[in-house]
């Protein structure tokens, strides 16, 4: 399968956009309004009450801005945050250092938390239900073990991946929000902002077209919109209209409903070679050369949310939608 930009996965020119376009507080944030107006009673009680915020929860695909969010809540709450992840902390000495270094109030923000070991994750218990760790001293005979306590603070974890978190880390979040897709308004406002902040002329239409075409992610919306932006200044007179939008896209394999090559391959693989299907995950990969984790982590979650792909106990399924889309006659088989 050929390298996306269409993915959702941060790249390293993602991720230094987004350090420049991240909005500081919640009246500043586009979107996810539930989630904002949950928000702004916890911090406005924890704050009223003198306390730190409870441990909070973010899930949902990725490029949706948890990150961000976490970064709100500490300006917010008029804190500092620390940012790690769950792959970097490999042992319990390593959490229990970086626990040990916050002070009241902090906000510790753990991306990919599902991905936390087991020994580093029974630290985490007492630190977030009793704000203190345990800790061995010497070994055999000798060990002993002592109690430290810990400043109140905030933990943060974010996941794409909510099913594999364990039970007993889930149950320590006081707050958990899921973090939806969002509209093509909502995206359209994004991209006209992220304008504004590079300098680059776009009217609404051609912010639309850029917008709608972004799988409902905003990470995705800033990538196409640079990407736009060069085709807008080599080929055009430096403006993005929506013709320009419209041509830079098509040029880059995004269609009108943000599928792309690899996408496509997919479903034409199976309306073509499987009748449709069904077909199996390992089959289907097979045909294609690719993971089948991959197949079904990366590629199908999008396909699945507009309705172009089934999962049936035989397998999986071209719908209607996909034959129309792609511009096939006849229906597929059930």
């Amino acid at each position: 399968m050929n390298r996306r930009i269409i993915t959702t996965e941060a790249t390293e020119e993602d991720r230094q956009l987004e350090g420049s376009l991240r909005p500081q507080r919640l009246d500043e944030y586009i979107g996810q309004e539930k989630i904002k107006s949950t928000l702004r009673v916890y911090i406005s009680a924890a704050k009223s009450r003198g306390e730190a915020l409870d441990h909070v929860l973010f899930y949902g695909p990725p490029g949706l801005g948890k990150t961000t969010l976490c970064g709100i809540i500490a300006n917010e709450m008029g804190v500092r945050m620390k940012v790690t992840s769950g792959p970097a902390i490999e042992k319990p000495g390593e959490i229990a250092a970086i626990l040990n270094g916050l002070q009241e109030g902090d906000v510790l923000f753990v991306d990919e938390i599902h991905r936390l070991n087991r020994q580093v994750e029974e630290v985490l218990y007492p630190a977030m239900e009793d704000y203190a760790i345990d800790i061995m001293l010497g070994k055999d005979a000798t060990a002993r073990s002592i109690r430290l306590e810990l400043p109140r603070f905030t933990l943060v974890g974010a996941t794409t991946r909510a099913g594999l978190l364990t039970a007993p880390l889930r149950d320590r979040f006081g707050i958990v929000q899921k973090m939806d897709f969002y509209t093509p308004e909502e995206l359209q406002t994004i991209v006209l902002r992220t304008a504004g902040v590079l300098k680059v002329s776009i009217d609404e239409e051609g912010a639309y077209e850029i917008a709608r075409r972004s799988r409902g992610t905003p990470r995705l919306a800033n990538r196409l919109l640079k990407r736009v932006r060069d085709f807008a200044q080599v080929q055009y007179n430096g403006a993005i209209t929506r013709e320009v939008a419209d041509f830079a896209l098509n040029v880059l394999d995004v269609d009108r409903l943000g599928l792309d090559n690899n996408d496509r391959a997919i479903l034409c693989t199976m309306i073509e070679k499987f009748s449709g299907g069904p077909v199996g995950l390992d089959t289907l990969a097979a045909a294609l050369g690719e993971d089948a984790g991959t197949l079904e982590d990366v590629y199908e979650p999008y396909l699945l949310m507009n309705g172009f792909l089934n999962r049936t106990p035989r397998g999986r399924v071209a719908t209607e939608a996909a034959y129309r889309h792609l511009g096939y006659e006849g229906k597929p088989q059930q």
